[in-house]
């Protein structure tokens, strides 16, 4: 965790920017897996570490924007705790580490908001995400369930998302360490590839290195040579000679900062012609964005330039007709690559879409933002220094969508359906890095490349 001033000061930076009424950010409970005391892995709500630092379960942060007041709400460990725990902080040690002086029990907060509430005080929360955390919200509030939304707070939305956008240096530093894990993650995938092999013992392997090094894994890896599956979770194929291998992995610090990458690859250690020919265009398109992107810039516009590079190097190979601008003013490329070229990324993979609208001017999005509490628009994000986006371009030749295309009678005279017949079995590649926006352009995370070129990528692969 940072500095107690470090919390302190993002807290009153929030005060600021609301304004008035009383802002509530619950952290996560533990999540039962299989029954009651048996949990999933504790992860902490993001944007309750961010302003409340602490990692411990069944906190609620309470900050007061027109008294300055903040408080941390929770129970201290009772000695039947401490017997399967061990010894435990109490809270009020709890809040001193990250500048709160306030504590109480949280069976007292329903009364405190309650109270508020009366007196016309506005509460902010986000959009919660968690079953759990929309049971307790609804307690404390008295709002049902099912209409916790229609009183979310798209003001602490913004301001939560503006904060979270810019970086600082000390989390920039987090996001290092983080591709550091990342970094020996896939290098470990890449010598591990080779047939016969299946693809869960890779999976697992690098899930290990993220759990030595960091918290864990950013999100379940992808590892499949069924790349045209943009999120295949099933990783119980046997590697095969001739086949790509698309490995989609990342890690979190210990302090839950993230890196995302992707690398595909020959199983056999070697591409094929046709192999070599659909990565080098995916990976000019890769390099082209991560030259040109630079502060105020919009999103879709970096979004339109891996595209632009995708569709000339797909005309280039004869699976496109026309033009560029034909193809990209068709939708003729979403065929291709399904996807956004980029997300977000933090203290979250994607970071911020759990909370709604990302966004610099959120004014032109807030009608937007009150209908929809996870909405993935990325069409208003303007990237500002200190945002940290993937790079992520890809090509899929996915059987079940080129068909519906066809049969519905999409793209005649742009994509060359009869040439396609040939890749249908092809698979997909997507490459993915991690880039930093500075004041004046951008730079790729990490002290050192991931293997990433052909060559590099048959020098490793398989080794």
């Amino acid at each position: 965790m940072f500095s107690a001033k470090t919390y302190a000061a993002r807290r009153l930076t929030l005060r600021k920017k609301i304004g008035q009424g009383l802002i509530v950010l619950p952290g996560n409970t533990l999540a039962p897996n299989n029954y009651p005391n048996n949990a999933y892995y504790f992860r902490q709500d993001s944007s309750f570490l961010y302003f409340f630092g602490l990692n411990t379960p069944s906190l609620i942060g309470i900050i007061d924007v027109d008294s300055g007041d903040e408080a941390l709400y929770g129970d201290d460990f009772t000695v039947e705790d401490i017997i399967w725990t061990g010894p435990q902080p109490s809270l009020h040690e709890l809040g001193a580490r990250v500048g709160i002086t306030e504590t109480h029990p949280l069976a007292e907060l329903e009364a405190r908001l309650r109270k508020a509430i009366a007196l016309g005080r506005r509460v902010h929360y986000l959009p919660p995400y968690r079953g759990e955390t929309k049971l307790q919200l609804s307690a404390l509030l008295g709002i049902k369930p099912e209409v916790l939304h229609d009183y979310k707070s798209v003001e602490l939305m913004m301001a939560v998302a503006e904060m979270r956008e810019k970086k600082s240096a000390e989390e920039i530093e987090e996001m290092e360490r983080a591709f550091q894990i990342g970094y020996r993650m896939h290098t470990l995938a890449m010598k591990m590839c080779r047939p016969g092999v299946v693809e869960r013992e890779i999976a697992g392997a690098i899930e290990g290195v993220a759990k030595s090094y960091g918290s864990g894994v950013s999100f379940p890896s992808i590892v499949s040579q069924h790349g045209e599956t943009l999120h295949n979770l099933n990783a119980d194929g046997v590697l095969e000679e001739g086949r790509l291998l698309l490995c989609d992995a990342g890690a979190e610090t210990v302090n839950n900062y993230c890196s995302d990458h992707t690398r595909t690859y020959p199983v056999s250690g070697r591409f094929t012609p046709r192999q070599r020919d659909i990565y080098n265009i995916v990976l000019a398109a890769h390099d082209h964005v991560a030259r040109i992107v630079k502060p105020h810039m919009m999103y879709t516009e970096v979004h339109k330039a891996a595209y632009t590079v995708l569709a000339e190097g797909l005309m280039g190979l004869g699976l496109l007709r026309g033009t560029v601008s034909d193809a990209l003013d068709s939708g003729a490329m979403t065929m291709f690559m399904p996807h956004g070229l980029g997300h977000g990324l933090g203290m979250d993979v994607h970071d911020c879409e759990a909370m709604g609208e990302r966004s610099f001017d959120f004014s032109s999005i807030a009608e937007r933002a009150a209908k929809s509490a996870t909405c993935i628009y990325r069409a208003a994000w303007r990237i500002e220094p200190g945002t940290v986006m993937t790079d992520e371009p890809g090509l899929y030749f996915i059987p079940a969508l080129i068909d519906k295309c066809r049969a519905e009678g999409l793209y005649r005279g742009i994509v060359n359906y009869e040439a396609l017949d040939d890749y249908r079995d092809f698979g997909g590649i997507r490459i993915e890095d991690d880039i930093l926006v500075t004041e004046t352009g951008s730079r790729i995370l990490g002290d050192r490349k991931i293997p990433i070129t052909v060559e590099e990528l048959e020098a490793v692969v398989g080794q």
